[in-house]
C-alpha cells in the first residue's frame, strides 16, 4: 500500500521517468570494481505446480547488499488469482548484515523490467519507431507499453496473446496511462513484419519456443526479449537473432536461461553497459536488426528500490518494525527468559495504610 501511495502522489509517468533516468545513470557509472553482482541462483521444479523461486544478489563494497527473492508460477492467475511473478526486495548493511529495508517486488519487477527496455530501446531502436507489437499480453505489458511510450512517439499497439480475453481486456487494463494510441488485436505475422518495435512476455513452456519461424521483419525491427529466463525456455528463433546486433542485460545470466542460450559467443554482442556508455559507436545498430535480451538484472532491483526508499521517507511512508531478535546482552541468546525468571523471584511487597 506504501509504493502504491507513493506512485498516487507522484503519478504513473513522474515514477516511470525517473525510473528510466537513474537506471540509465546507473549504467553509465557502473563500476565492477565497486558493484559485485553474480548471476542468480534458485530452484527449478514441476510440482506441484510448475515454477521457480530464485535470489537475485548485488553487493556494493563498503555499502549495502540487495537481495531480491522472486518467484516465477505461470498458473498463478488462473489457479490462485496471484500475478505470475511474486517478489520482495531486501537491503541489508554489509558491516554487520542488519536488514534495513524490506519493499515489494511484485509491482517493482514489471516497472524496473519496463525500464530496462525502455533504456535499451532508446539506444537500439530506431528513434521515429511509432508501432510496437506486444507478443503476450499480460502484466508485464502493461509496464512495458508504459515505459516505452515515455520514450518514443507510439501511435498504433498491436496485440497478441494466446488468450484472447487478455488482449480485449489489454485498453481497459492501460487506462491509467492516458495514451493517445491506436490498440489493435493482431496476430504474430503482422506483429513481426510491421512493428518497429517488438515485446516478448510470454510464458511459453520450456522447450515449446520458438514463438515463429522464417518471418520477414522490417529492417530496423528492436525485439525486447522479455520471457525467456528458464534453461531450454526461448521466445526468438535462432534465425533471427544470428541476423541481429544481440545485446544481453547480463551475459552470465543470458547464457544460461535468456536467448543467448541458444548462441556461441561470436552471435553475441556487447552487454547493455557497453551500449549505453558508447552510444557513438553503437548508433548504427538503431537502422538494423536488434535485440535486448532482458533475463533481469540486479542492478536494476537496486536503482528501483532506491528510489522508492527516497521517495517513502520524504512522504513519511513504510513502518519501523523490529524482525530481528535483538537481546540485549548481544552474547546471551535467552536473555529474555533469565529476565522473566529474575522477576519472578523478587519477593512481594506489602503496602500497609497508617
Amino acid at each position: 500500500s506504501d509504493v502504491q501511495k507513493i506512485i498516487h502522489h507522484h503519478g504513473l509517468d513522474e515514477v516511470m521517468d525517473a525510473l528510466i533516468n537513474r537506471l540509465e545513470r546507473a549504467m553509465k557509472i557502473f563500476d565492477d570494481q565497486l558493484i559485485d553482482i553474480p548471476a542468480r541462483s534458485g530452484f527449478h521444479y514441476e510440482e506441484p505446480k510448475p515454477g521457480l523461486v530464485e535470489w537475485m544478489p548485488l553487493y556494493t563494497r563498503g555499502g549495502q547488499i540487495v537481495i531480491k527473492l522472486v518467484g516465477y508460477h505461470p498458473t498463478n492467475p488462473e489457479g490462485y488469482g496471484l500475478p505470475t511473478i511474486l517478489s520482495t526486495i531486501s537491503s541489508y548493511d554489509s558491516k554487520s548484515g542488519h536488514l534495513m529495508g524490506l519493499m515489494d517486488g511484485v509491482l517493482s519487477t514489471a516497472i524496473r523490467t519496463g525500464a530496462a527496455s525502455a533504456v535499451a530501446s532508446r539506444f537500439l531502436a530506431h528513434p521515429e519507431s511509432s508501432t510496437l507489437g506486444l507478443i503476450g499480453c499480460g502484466a508485464q505489458a502493461v509496464t512495458q507499453l508504459h515505459a516505452l511510450s515515455r520514450v518514443f512517439n507510439l501511435k498504433r499497439i498491436l496485440l497478441y496473446d494466446v488468450l484472447p480475453e487478455v488482449v480485449s481486456s489489454f485498453e481497459d487494463r492501460c487506462s491509467a496511462l492516458k495514451l493517445d494510441v491506436e490498440y489493435v488485436s493482431s496476430n504474430i505475422r503482422e506483429i513481426i513484419e510491421t512493428s518497429d518495435i517488438v515485446c516478448t512476455a510470454t510464458s511459453i513452456d520450456v522447450g515449446a519456443g520458438p514463438l515463429f519461424e522464417g518471418l520477414e521483419t522490417r529492417p530496423h525491427l528492436h525485439v525486447n526479449a522479455i520471457g525467456s529466463d528458464f534453461p531450454g525456455k526461448v521466445e526468438l528463433p535462432l534465425d533471427l537473432l544470428h541476423k541481429s546486433f544481440v545485446c544481453p542485460d547480463f551475459k552470465a545470466q543470458a547464457v544460461e536461461e535468456g536467448e543467448c542460450q541458444q548462441l556461441e559467443d561470436q552471435f553475441i554482442g556487447p552487454d547493455i553497459l557497453e551500449v549505453v556508455r558508447n552510444q557513438e559507436k553503437y548508433a548504427y545498430t538503431q537502422a538494423q536488426l536488434s535485440v535486448f535480451d532482458s533475463t533481469g538484472w540486479a542492478l536494476e532491483d537496486k536503482v528501483i528500490m532506491e528510489l522508492f526508499m527516497e521517495y517513502a521517507a520524504d512522504l513519511g511512508l513504510g513502518q519501523e518494525i523490529e524482525i530481528e531478535s535483538i537481546p540485549s546482552d548481544a552474547k546471551n541468546p535467552y536473555h529474555f527468559v533469565e529476565a522473566d525468571v529474575k522477576a519472578s523471584e523478587q519477593p512481594s511487597g506489602t503496602l500497609i495504610n497508617s
